[in-house]
This record gives structure tokens, C-alpha cells and sequence, in this order.
């Protein structure tokens, strides 16, 4: 699968260290179904140099197996095939929050939550201003939540460095230092990151904000392909200076795992 690589076009292409491989997936938003054949391409490429996964975050809501997909995240940290970095994105932000403040429950539901919810046999109340009932659904999800999930949500980062990457759920701040940033931003910025053509210390590796391809250019990649929506689930591989895009697809009631299009030319740019 890997023989074909992207190939740089720039005197300095941004490059992971040479010991290890690096593998970044996007929003998965509940499709557990596109995102366990991805992680079996993941384990079968771990043969070799020792493998990163980095997982961009918002794992949960809108899709149907909020469940699920945590529960398959959990399974692969266990293995110990590869070794895991889930980031928090927004929407895990939110469910974490919902846990000790039931009042968000109606905005939280709003915008994928109750999705998420079902999914753990978790009802929600019919009104928005039932307190009460909120306050019990709050409950009852944390009675729902197996304690791995409960681990795995509770140790998620904001952010992580490899070489001249660095990976964030949403994007950064520009004209600040990536080790400065307001872990805020990193969870929910847009804009100015998106159209800034300040570059970075390092190439920014983000999701959180869906497109109908992988976007890259010479400041940041964004695999959030829309996974809840389109039914493609994205992932990045890397190694040294070289890049491959490999996507999960929904279609005919079956999943077929594949190589993205070539990158444009300014795939090896340094951020």
C-alpha cells in the first residue's frame, strides 16, 4: 500500500524523526464503522519502525457509535501494537462537561450530543428546560460510561509535537508560539487560523473544520473530511519527509479502505 509516496517539491520538506512512523486520523464524530478498518491499516503498518497514532479528537456525537469509536480507541491503546495520542476536540469538551454541568445538556444535544447519548442507551429529556430531567441524564451517562472510556476521555491532550508537525484538534492562534497556545484555541479556533498566511514553527496537522478533500498546504493539513456526513474518514501517514493519505469509505453497505489522490505541489512545504 505505502510503495508510492508523496514526494516534496521544496529544498525543505517538513520531516517526522527517522525512528519512528506518524499516523493522524480525523474527526471521526461517532462512525465506528469507517474507523476500525482504518486502525487494522494502522496495526498492519506497525511492523517495522515504532508507530504513532495521533487521533485529531471530536470522536463522539452526530454519527451513530459514539460508543463504539471510543470503545475501538480504547482497544488499540490496550494492544500496545501502536502507541496512542487522542486530543481532545470540542465535542468531547463538551461531553465531559455535561457530566458536572446538566444545564448545557439542550446546547450540547443541539449540535450532535443526543446522537451520542443513544448510543449509550442514554435517553434524553423531551424538553429543553427540564432541569431535572437533564440533571438525570447527566447522570445516568456517567453511570453508562465503561471506565475505559472514562480513562481514555479523562487523559486526552491538547496538543502533540513529531518533528516538524504538531497536531491540534481545531488549528492555532497565528502570530503566537505553538507552545503557547490557549489550549481554547486549540479545540475551537477557525478563523483567523484558516485564511492567516503567517506560517508556523511547524506544519499545523488539524481537523474540526469538515472539507470535501484533505486540505494541505504550506501551513497546515486538514483531514477532517466529514466522516458523519460523507461517509470518508481520512487518515495521514507519515514518515521521514514523505506523505500518504488513506481513506475509509461508506458506499453499497460496505466499507473499502483506499489511497487519497496525489498531493498538490506544495505537499513538502514547512510550515
Amino acid at each position: 500500500m505505502f510503495g508510492r509516496l508523496f514526494k516534496s517539491s521544496a529544498s525543505r520538506p517538513a520531516e517526522v524523526p527517522s525512528d519512528r512512523v506518524v499516523w493522524a486520523i480525523g474527526d471521526v464524530h461517532g462512525r465506528a464503522d469507517l474507523l476500525a478498518p482504518l486502525l487494522e491499516v494502522v496495526e498492519a503498518d506497525a511492523r517495522g519502525l515504532p508507530t504513532h497514532l495521533v487521533m485529531l479528537g471530536d470522536y463522539v456525537d452526530r454519527g451513530r457509535d459514539s460508543r463504539g469509536a471510543l470503545q475501538l480507541l480504547c482497544e488499540i491503546e490496550a494492544r500496545g501494537r501502536v502507541q496512542l495520542t487522542a486530543l481532545r476536540g470540542n465535542h468531547e469538551d463538551r461531553m465531559l462537561a455535561f457530566l458536572t454541568e446538566p444545564q448545557i445538556g439542550p446546547s450540547w444535544c443541539d449540535y450532535g450530543g443526543r446522537d451520542a447519548l443513544a448510543s449509550y442507551q442514554v435517553a434524553s429529556p423531551a424538553g429543553r428546560g427540564d432541569a431535572e430531567g437533564w440533571t438525570q441524564t447527566a447522570r445516568a451517562l456517567g453511570d453508562a460510561l465503561p471506565e475505559a472510556h472514562r480513562r481514555l476521555l479523562g487523559g486526552l491532550s491538547s496538543s502533540v509535537e513529531h518533528g516538524d508537525y504538531f497536531f491540534a484538534h481545531a488549528g492555532a492562534r497565528p502570530g503566537i508560539a505553538l507552545e503557547a497556545q490557549d489550549p481554547e484555541d486549540l479545540m475551537w479556533i477557525r478563523e483567523p487560523f484558516l485564511s492567516d498566511r503567517r506560517p508556523f514553527e511547524k506544519m499545523v496537522v488539524h481537523g474540526h473544520t469538515p472539507v470535501d478533500q484533505p486540505h494541505i498546504d504550506a501551513r497546515r493539513i486538514n483531514l477532517d473530511t466529514g466522516a458523519y456526513a460523507t461517509g470518508v474518514l481520512t487518515a495521514l501517514r507519515l514518515e521521514r519527509d514523505t506523505r500518504r493519505f488513506v481513506q475509509a469509505r461508506a458506499g453499497g453497505g460496505s466499507v473499502r479502505v483506499s489511497v487519497g489522490p496525489p498531493a498538490c505541489a506544495l505537499a513538502g512545504a514547512r510550515g
